[in-house]
Formats: structure tokens, C-alpha cells, sequence
């Protein structure tokens, strides 16, 4: 994997003083409960509504000393900006390459002790009809758990609150992880559809 922020270690250990004066000063408060102690897992991240959940997604994970390389979309990584937001952890996204993707990640992952990707399955930050999948092509392939991290804006508390193993059943997976995610408030919850597999326009669509 590429050279980021986790391998200068001057430097991190001041980010990791900037994190942890931010979460402070912002009153937000960090949910460790489901954080693996070690091993590949990979981080799912919900809901993603806003600007505003990549700084404080970053302070949470930059507090609970989680390594993490993140994917995002293609255009993220255009300009100037495209070597900070690599450095920070970054993977760019060809969405025309998905499934090159999901196998690439998936023997990154066999040939790896502590890595951990961050995903955020809606894909968006505006309104999605249903979650994408292939986080869970990704754990499911590689055998990793999948660690559920979200941001609480509400009740401001966010970081990894389960741990789970995909059982291969996609629907069961889908559902109990739509569970986890009912009650939590993102920053613009109109944004956010709870209805993660899409199963309501499904039936408005038959």
C-alpha cells in the first residue's frame, strides 16, 4: 500500500493531538466498543450525509489509532488536492472498475495483517436508493469482519459501534447491518434513505 500519514511518525503523532483537541472542543465523544484489537477488518461508514463527516470521520479513526485507507470517488483525487487526500489514505474509485476493485482489495487483504479499508457503501452524500455491495464482496471474499462505524450527529458520538462476520447470506447480512444503522442521525438526514437494500421501491416499482 501507498506511503500515507500513518508513516511519518512525527507527524502523526500530531495529527493525533489536532484529533484530539477537535472531538473535544466539539464536544463529540468516541464509541470504541466494536473496535477490533487486531487483524484485516474492514470499516463501514454511515451515513454519510455531508462535508463535514470526512473531518470527523478522520479525528475519530486518527483517536482510536485506526490505520486506514479510505476509497472515494474519482474526482476527489483530481488537481492539487489529489496527493493530500492519498497522503490522508486515499484510494481513488473507477466506478467502471468496480470489480477489479473488489479483487484487488480482496488479496490486499490475504497478504496483509492490519489493514483496514473504509468504505462508504451509499456511494454519496445526497439521497441513494439503496447501498452498494460491494463492501461486503470485499469482507465476505477476504474473510474479514466488518466494522460498522458511524457519526451520530444528534447524540454527537461516533466511532465503531459493532463487529460482525458476513455469513454469505447477503439479505440477513443487509438487514441486521440496516438495523444497526436505523437509529443513528447523520447531518443532514433527509440525505440519508434508511431503507439500505431499497426494498421499499422495490415494492413501489412491482
Amino acid at each position: 500500500m501507498h506511503f500515507t500519514i500513518h508513516d511519518t511518525p512525527i507527524v502523526i503523532h500530531l495529527m493525533r493531538a489536532i484529533a484530539w483537541l477537535y472531538i473535544k472542543l466539539s464536544g463529540w465523544h468516541i464509541d470504541a466498543s466494536g473496535l477490533p484489537k487486531s487483524g484485516n477488518y474492514l470499516i463501514v461508514a454511515a451515513p454519510h450525509t455531508s462535508n463535514w463527516d470526512f473531518p470527523i470521520g478522520l479525528s475519530l479513526a486518527l483517536n482510536m489509532h485506526i490505520k486506514a485507507y479510505w476509497i472515494g470517488k474519482n474526482s476527489l483525487f483530481k488537481g492539487p488536492a489529489g496527493p493530500i487526500m492519498r497522503w490522508l489514505g486515499g484510494i481513488p474509485l473507477d466506478r467502471s472498475k468496480a470489480n477489479n476493485l473488489v479483487e484487488a482489495s480482496i488479496q490486499a487483504y490475504n497478504k496483509s495483517d492490519g489493514l483496514a479499508f473504509a468504505i462508504a457503501p451509499e456511494g454519496t452524500r445526497a439521497w441513494s436508493p439503496r447501498w452498494k455491495t460491494g463492501f461486503y464482496h470485499i469482507a465476505h471474499g477476504a474473510q474479514v469482519p466488518l466494522a460498522l462505524a458511524y457519526f451520530d450527529f444528534d447524540k454527537k458520538i461516533g466511532g465503531i459501534g459493532k463487529l460482525m462476520h458476513t455469513s454469505g447470506d447477503l439479505e440477513q447480512d443487509m438487514a441486521a447491518i440496516e438495523n444497526f444503522y436505523s437509529a443513528i442521525a447523520g447531518r443532514n438526514p433527509q440525505h440519508y434513505n434508511k431503507d439500505i437494500r431499497g426494498l421499499n421501491i422495490a415494492k413501489d416499482h412491482s
